[in-house]
């Protein structure tokens, strides 16, 4: 476990532990969603998750749900103080401790938006991300960790566009226009951009950790909900629920 994850798990700890949440034994439970459940039903076909390999951990804490997307998933139940523990050793055990950690802060008011948008919702997202990047960092170079092909879509005619991404199935592929690059170009696409676009899933696979403090980062998505408030990120999601 590296440092960020050290770090992270201090101020949950802390946290947690001035709610006073850690002397007492609560359940958290969290289970893999059918696509369905977590994206709806949207016109396009093309997202991850429908490809079957992530699905979204939702954990339940005191009726607020919170989420976190991986390729390792199973049904969980522990107190707090037991995912605190957890050695964050592989994708489930950090899927379980950032989707919890979603769910507690959700019931706590500390965060919003931490349920996936549904149906068309991701293709208004798209729109608004492109919006969005117009008005802060028009003629930025931007390299997006992760293929949200809503994101790309909306992205590639405006800005010059690098796209990472660790699956197989992605890799060399071209992706409105954009060929879709393997882990191994993280550091150059790094160098060569302006600003990095970064799923929440590199919380979940520990992928995470080489990007901070290299450029201005805006992470997405649902699963760096409370990651981003504690760790003070920018983080865009506006069609989270």
């Amino acid at each position: 476990m590296d440092n960020f994850y050290e770090e992270l798990k201090e101020r949950v700890f802390d946290l947690w532990n001035s709610e006073g949440l850690l002397s007492e034994r609560i359940q958290i439970r969290a289970r893999a969603l059918s696509v369905a459940e977590a994206i709806g039903n949207p016109q396009h076909q093309d997202f991850p998750i429908q490809k079957g390999k992530e699905k979204l951990m939702e954990a339940t804490f005191m009726g607020a749900a919170g989420q976190a997307f991986t390729d390792m998933y199973g049904d969980y139940e522990g107190a707090l103080r037991e995912v605190l523990n957890l050695p964050l050793a592989d994708n489930r055990q950090r899927a379980v401790f950032v989707a919890s950690l979603n769910a507690v802060l959700r019931h706590l008011g500390r965060i919003k938006g931490s349920i996936h948008c549904h149906d068309e919702d991701p293709v208004a997202c798209g729109r608004r991300l492109a919006r969005y990047l117009d008005e802060r960092y028009r003629g930025a170079r931007i390299a997006q960790i992760g293929f949200q092909p809503r994101m790309v879509e909306n992205l590639a005619p405006v800005h010059a566009l690098r796209v990472l991404d660790m699956d197989p199935d992605n890799i060399g592929a071209v992706k409105f226009g954009v060929v879709v690059e393997g882990a191994e170009h993280t550091a150059d696409a790094i160098d060569w951009a302006d600003l990095l676009l970064v799923t929440g899933t590199t919380l979940t696979n520990d992928t995470v950790g080489p990007l901070l403090n290299k450029k201005p980062i805006i992470f997405y998505g649902t699963t760096v909900a409370g990651v981003a408030h504690l760790m003070g990120w920018e983080r865009f999601c506006p069609c989270s629920r």
